[in-house]
């Protein structure tokens, strides 16, 4: 865990020696974790860059930071892309806080015809997930900031959806091959897609291996949905070489 405070703070609001924060950030530091002037921070843009600095203005809305060393850069990882159907419950929060900390590039949340989610809750479901991605970075020192997309039918990500070099599907299926055996290569992006509680119908199966997704087996015992996924990502990362 990263001991020195971290806030995020856009590219595009980055001057060359002085930054602020406003908004949720400034609150952040002021009011929830107290900070003080002469407090030593980290901020970073979500894009690679981060800097220390220190506090030297601090107001409730407002919170002034000159920096003390040169920005550095990260080196950006393998892409890596989530397309998850939405689980029950809060699951979908612990896999979104997790993924960013496994690297994650972007998360596609799905309804699927086993899904069980509203659609009248998904504005306010996205802002949450986008919420616990930020939080993530914070906390686990990760500069990039994934993208988390707001939910799609399966239907119109079929019509939408981007390809990566390598694409897979975590599946039930008799043909589904072992996922090492998927890495003979070494493909600079993947994406894989983990479905619902109640899996995929034969029909979206049929779409998803028809869209070019390689079905793949996570052995012989039948993974929770959320354990499916960060087991996926873990040995996605491993094999991407990160």
């Amino acid at each position: 865990m990263n001991s020195t405070s971290r806030y995020y703070l856009p590219a595009d609001q980055w001057q060359s020696d002085l930054l602020t924060l406003t908004g949720d950030e400034a609150h952040h530091c002021t009011r929830v974790l107290r900070s003080k002037l002469g407090d030593t921070v980290e901020v970073f843009d979500g894009e690679g860059k981060s800097a220390q600095g220190e506090i030297t203005s601090l107001a409730k809305d407002q919170v002034e930071i000159s920096l003390s060393s040169e920005p550095t850069i990260s080196n950006r990882p393998a892409e890596i892309h989530l397309i998850q159907a939405i689980p029950k419950g809060g699951n979908m929060e612990l896999i979104v806080q997790k993924a960013v900390e496994l690297g994650i590039t972007s998360i596609q949340p799905l309804i699927t015809e086993n899904t069980i989610a509203r659609a009248d809750q998904m504005d306010k479901k996205l802002a949450k997930w986008q919420r616990i991605a930020l939080e993530a970075c914070k906390q686990c020192g990760q500069n990039f900031l994934p993208v988390i997309h707001p939910a799609l039918e399966f239907k119109k990500w079929l019509e939408v959806r981007k390809s990566a070099e390598l694409n897979l599907v975590a599946a039930l299926l008799p043909s589904s091959k072992p996922l090492a055996q998927v890495f003979k290569n070494k493909p600079q992006s993947a994406s894989f897609l983990i479905g619902p509680e109640g899996d995929f119908s034969d029909t979206e199966y049929q779409e998803i291996t028809a869209a070019g997704y390689q079905a793949v087996t996570l052995g012989d015992i039948v993974l929770r949905v959320e354990t499916a996924t960060l087991y996926c990502l873990s040995v996605i990362k491993h094999e991407l070489g990160a």
